[in-house]
């Protein structure tokens, strides 16, 4: 049948693998360094890891393919979760996964962070660990600001981070997604006082009045210093 599927430049493609991580459906993996469409019938044409594509290097095109498998994809999700429960995709530095606390050997004790990746851009809005979760949104200076940072803001939180002035994105998309796939019992923001900082609050907001309920908020804001104001 013809019908819109996307095609894959190798050439222009970094190898960053955010196409991976953007698509909902496994299509797209990482083969040799390169993205690569999995399987046809994996694609459903729409396009979510176009924007996602720093080089431009995936486009949408309309040929002969098979039609889009709904259950293949089912099938191909499930069998790739891992079984911490969490759905993964992309190159491995993206790919979802949770972890205990560390052992004291291994990382610094007071290493709060339980999962991977923290990215927002990077992270799939189907992770498991985003489950039940009190979610942290902080802007990517906020942890330096502060030497208290995990014990303070991040024990017993899923983090995720971003700085509305570095990443081209509409955060308020992927958190509306989140919010709507999963139970998230709180949202705290941490972000700095310094304007650009107000993008991620306003696609907080945006997102929590875009979800449907009601989900408590806290916003703190930190100032160059460190200071809670």
């Amino acid at each position: 049948m013809i019908r819109k599927i996307i095609t894959i430049d190798s050439e222009r493609c970094n190898g960053c693998g955010l196409c991976a991580a953007a698509c909902h459906e496994g299509a797209i993996g990482m083969v040799n360094g390169k993205a690569v469409l999995l399987r046809e019938d994996y694609c459903d044409g729409l396009g979510d890891c176009l924007p996602a594509c720093p080089t431009g290097a995936i486009t949408m095109t309309e040929r002969e393919a098979p039609a889009y498998d709904e259950a293949a994809v089912a099938a191909h999700l499930a069998a790739r979760k891992p079984a911490g429960g969490c759905a993964g995709g992309g190159c491995p530095g993206s790919r979802s996964q949770t972890f205990a606390a560390p052992a004291a050997e291994a990382l610094p004790a007071e290493t709060c962070l339980g999962q991977w990746p923290v990215q927002l851009r990077l992270v799939s809005p189907m992770a498991g660990f985003f489950d039940g979760a009190d979610l942290l949104l902080a802007a990517d200076c906020s942890a330096f600001a502060r030497g208290d940072f995990h014990a303070r803001y991040m024990k017993g939180k899923v983090t995720v981070i971003g700085c509305p002035k570095l990443d081209p994105v509409d955060y308020s998309e992927k958190l509306t997604e989140i919010f709507r796939l999963h139970n998230i019992r709180s949202v705290t923001l941490v972000r700095m006082e310094v304007p650009c900082c107000g993008g991620l609050e306003r696609a907080v907001q945006k997102a929590l009045a875009a979800c449907g309920r009601p989900i408590p908020f806290e916003s703190v804001t930190l100032s160059v210093r460190g200071e809670i104001l």
